[in-house]
């Protein structure tokens, strides 16, 4: 879910009337795209805005991640985190969705992990073709018992798990998680939000800090999982993922082509046009195409990598 909600309507407005070269940024090219990150019902955005939001941003493919159902324990934070903390559609909605448009959606899977029957929920709809599971933001241990179980159920449906890292609210105790990648090294997992890009830089250590703005060394502890774990996947959505390429453009292509394998696209963007200055995810299109080193790098995270990972 975007870590980077509150722009403003002003803002927002003036952005959007005011930069012609970001307009239709991603409907000007003709190569397909595969948006690894949306959800339905996002801030209240409604089906119809989804749907034209993706076309104009040229997305030929969109995988929509739901929320859990309702719950008010302390993984939830007392409810405040109810539909990943943005209003967004659960699993009924999204696979509705699926059925309505089937050629410009797919879906993932997703339960508040420490409710009853979490892995029945989940597998039900993995049986009814989720692509994914997640996208896992909750206030949990990252290697939990409840947790394990879901990457259990992802090794034998053989689907990826798509996690938001974020300091001291959801999926505690990153630094760890690479005890998780070697315990199931058949499930591909997905790192995405704060604390998974702020990681990037071998120098950050204020784990406070979820949005750094300094330049960036390699060897980050997100850097080092990407390179020493096969299981081990990127999504460059939301502000947090725009912003580990803006941050510091030299360092970012050489990112881009170190981790070119293992970097998806993902938009999870709340605004309603899909073009301009408040569309995030058409300004990260235009970023990978940017940075990226050559055209064949550009493809495989725009495109290439997600349809082998998702298979579709």
């Amino acid at each position: 879910m975007n870590d980077d909600t509150n722009i403003s309507r002003r803002a927002f407005m003036a952005g959007a009337l005011g930069t012609l070269a970001l307009s239709n940024v991603g409907s000007t090219f003709l190569e397909p795209i595969i948006d690894i990150h949306q959800h339905s019902h996002y801030l209240g955005r409604s089906k119809a805005a989804l749907l034209a939001h993706q076309k104009a941003m040229g997305i030929s493919k969109t995988i929509l991640l739901p929320s859990g159902t309702p719950a008010f324990g302390l993984s939830t934070h007392g409810g405040v985190s109810n539909g990943l903390e943005a209003q967004c559609g659960g699993n009924d909605e999204c696979l509705a969705l699926v059925r309505e448009f089937p050629d410009s959606y797919a879906f993932g899977a997703n339960e508040v992990p420490d409710v009853a029957d979490a892995v029945k929920e989940i597998e039900k709809y993995l049986k009814l073709g989720a692509v994914v599971i997640g996208e896992l933001k909750f206030g949990v241990e990252c290697d939990s018992k409840e947790m394990k179980e879901i990457y259990h159920l992802a090794q034998e449906y053989d689907v990826p798990v798509l996690m938001h890292w974020q300091f001291e609210r959801y999926n505690y105790h990153y630094d760890r998680f690479y005890k998780v990648l070697e315990q199931f090294p058949r499930v591909n997992f997905i790192g995405h939000a704060q604390t998974w890009w702020a990681n990037i830089d071998k120098n950050h250590r204020d784990q406070t800090v979820l949005y750094p703005k300094t330049k960036v060394q390699a060897g980050g502890l997100t850097d080092r999982l990407l390179s020493d774990y096969p299981n081990m996947y990127g999504d460059l959505s939301a502000g947090s993922g725009l912003s580990s390429m803006t941050r510091d453009e030299d360092h970012a292509k050489g990112f881009l082509e170190r981790h070119q394998d293992k970097l998806l696209y993902g938009s999870d963007c709340n605004d309603a046009l899909g073009y301009g200055a408040g569309c995030q995810g058409g300004r990260t299109i235009a970023t990978i195409r940017k940075l990226a080193n050559t055209k064949n790098i550009e493809r495989k995270i725009l495109f290439d990598n997600a349809k082998k990972l998702f298979r579709i």
